[in-house]
């Protein structure tokens, strides 16, 4: 099990100055690795490091490390927002991966949550939604990603509630 480097924040870093340099002046040598780590942490509100990392431990448990929001590149926001026209349109479909995932996850956004479509209406609303003209592709794609459910022989389509991720929701937002 590899160790998860526990976040260490101080709202007021010169009240942590002040704090530790009074800490400092008082030790009669220089402490320790342990007694260094219980200063810095009563520093920020703790009452010894086993404290801190015993509430670190219940944050875990209650917030997983996956389930806490993804970090938004964007950078990479910013070039998927710029396929898209001013009307909404997408222009083109990106080369890249992590592209047009951002790019599906739109025109997943466009599909009306817990409505049944077949092949037909399904590829019509895609068709709305791009200029590149392969609304077959995107139909495929979104099913790949479980964007969409469709049923085995691709006669009904429904959109999968799922969560965007966080670099989604920032390119919703700029498109706006």
């Amino acid at each position: 099990m590899s160790k998860v480097p526990m976040p260490f924040y101080a709202g007021d870093v010169s009240a942590l100055a002040r704090t530790l340099r009074r800490k400092l002046q008082d030790a009669e040598s220089l402490p320790g690795h342990v007694e260094m780590l219980n200063m810095l942490v009563k520093a920020t509100g703790f009452r010894n490091f086993q404290h801190f990392k015993a509430e670190f431990d219940a944050r875990q448990v209650i917030e997983p490390p996956e389930a806490r929001a993804d970090e938004v590149n964007l950078k990479r926001v910013k070039k998927v927002v710029r396929l898209f026209d001013g009307q909404g349109y997408l222009t083109r479909w990106p080369k890249k991966y992590s592209e047009r995932l951002l790019c599906l996850w739109v025109m997943w956004s466009r599909i009306a949550p817990r409505t049944d479509y077949n092949e037909c209406e399904i590829s019509e609303l895609l068709e709305q939604q791009h200029l590149f003209e392969d609304h077959a592709l995107l139909r495929r794609e979104l099913a790949d990603h479980h964007m969409v459910e469709r049923t085995s022989d691709g006669s009904r389509y429904r959109r999968m509630e799922t969560p965007p991720p966080a670099e989604a929701v920032e390119v919703f937002r700029q498109l706006r």
